[in-house]
Order: structure tokens, then sequence, then C-alpha cells
């Protein structure tokens, strides 16, 4: 039986095995963000991260009873708790013009692959569908999409029913280069990582406004790719998360 593809993966991005990255060439890095893949049908102009008074509760406890919630209440998300968990995602800190961002999550070299799409369900204020969140500009964008969008993702993440009942999905698309262009070969290693350490703060920034998340793992690639308009090998969608208000127990 032949070697499995985990294995070799790890073994020939060990190191000893990477060549000279193009940062070390002295090629250009690139974008740091890259444009929507979708036609675009306007802009939504979200609270202010500043300005957002949510949560209180103590880490402690929110650690504590952090869980993936897969049942959620009707109650919809309001656009503060969609810009405080956008925030708490991929909020940029600091910009450092043309070399690098500062976010709230940690990321490999400062590089922050990671690009968000939402699909919405129930946000109070936002019509249902698909957008776009320009982290440099702290709004979204709304996203030309099949009117059965919710339908077709729910679908490619192979009918997981809370996709469709969730108040709105995370999608994390990953710009290959963006990280490969310090690390070569090795920085596929540090996507999966970076995707990781987003989809935790998720969490725990859910759990502090009385809502809860779920990550999800299982998907479709090809589809996935196909209805967020991924035509390039190096942007793939590479993790995802329903969020939702919790249920009254």
């Amino acid at each position: 039986m032949g070697e499995s593809i985990g294995k070799m993966f790890m073994e020939k991005t060990e190191y000893r095995h990477l060549s000279q990255s193009d940062q070390k060439k002295g090629l250009a890095q690139p974008p740091l963000e890259i444009p929507a893949p979708l036609e675009q049908v306007g802009t939504i102009d979200l609270p202010a991260p500043e300005e957002i008074k949510l949560g209180g509760i103590p880490l402690r406890q929110v650690i504590d009873v952090r869980r993936s919630r897969r049942e959620y209440s009707s109650t919809p998300l309001s656009l503060e708790e969609l810009s405080h968990l956008l925030w708490c995602t991929q909020g940029i800190k600091k910009l450092v013009p043309g070399r690098a961002t500062l976010r709230t999550v940690p990321s490999a070299g400062a590089r922050h692959p990671l690009e968000t799409a939402i699909l919405v369900n129930r946000v109070s204020g936002l019509e249902p569908g698909l957008y776009w969140f320009p982290a440099s500009e702290h709004r979204l964008v709304k996203l030309v999409a099949e009117p059965d969008i919710t339908a077709r993702i729910t679908a490619a993440c192979l009918n997981q029913p809370f996709v469709a009942t969730s108040a709105a999905t995370f999608i994390w698309i990953a710009d290959t280069y963006r990280m490969a262009w310090r690390y070569g070969e090795r920085g596929y290693r540090y996507l999966h990582l970076d995707a990781g350490h987003v989809c935790q703060n998720l969490y725990l920034a859910a759990e502090a406004i009385s809502a809860g998340a779920c990550a999800i793992g299982a998907f479709s690639d090809q589809a996935m790719n196909e209805l967020l308009g991924l035509t390039k090998s190096d942007r793939f969608v590479i993790y995802m998360a329903t969020v939702g208000k919790q249920k009254s127990v």
C-alpha cells in the first residue's frame, strides 16, 4: 500500500525540502486583500468596532461554556452583533501600508491570508444573501448570487441542516500566495493553522453575545468554490462556521 497523501504532505512541507521563497528572491509581495470574486450589488456600512458595546462576560466563563451549537433561535443577529463577530475574527488593528496588517487573530508572519464571505439568513437590516467583508474598510459588500443560495450552500455542506437554520454562515477563503510568498510550500500548513485561530475567535465572540457557532469542515470543495466564483486554484474555501442566537433553555 502506497504512502498516504497526508503523510506525504507533512513530509514534503518540512523545512529540509523547501526551496527559496519568492520573498527571499526579492519578488514583490501580493496585495494584503483580494477583491470580491463575484459581481457587487452595493455596500453596507457596519457599526464601527470602537462603538460596539457588547459582551462583558468574563473570558474564563466564555471558555467554560464554549461548545459547538447547531440549534439556533429564530431571533436574528443585529447588525452590531455581526460587526462584532467580523471584527473579532478578522478586524484590523493596525495597517502597515503595502507590507502587513495586524489583526485580532494571530497569523504566521502577519500574512493574514484569509478573506471572509458571509451567507446571511437572519440579520436585522440586511437582505438575505451572500456578502463579502473587506476587512480594511470594515463594511459589507452584497454580492450577486443565485436566489436559492442558502439551499445551494446547504447542499454543498453535505446537507447539514443547521446551515439553513443559522442566522449567518461565515465562509473563509484562503489566498494561498499571500502566505506562500513568504513561506513557500510550508505556507500550506500555516493556512490551516490560521483558519483554526479565526474560527476559535468566532466561537468565543459568539458565546459572549449569547450566540453560538459550529465549525464546518465537511463540504464539497468544488461546489463551494464554484458558488463563490473562485476560479483560480490558489484561492479556495478552507473553512466555514454557522452562527445564530442561542435557544432559551
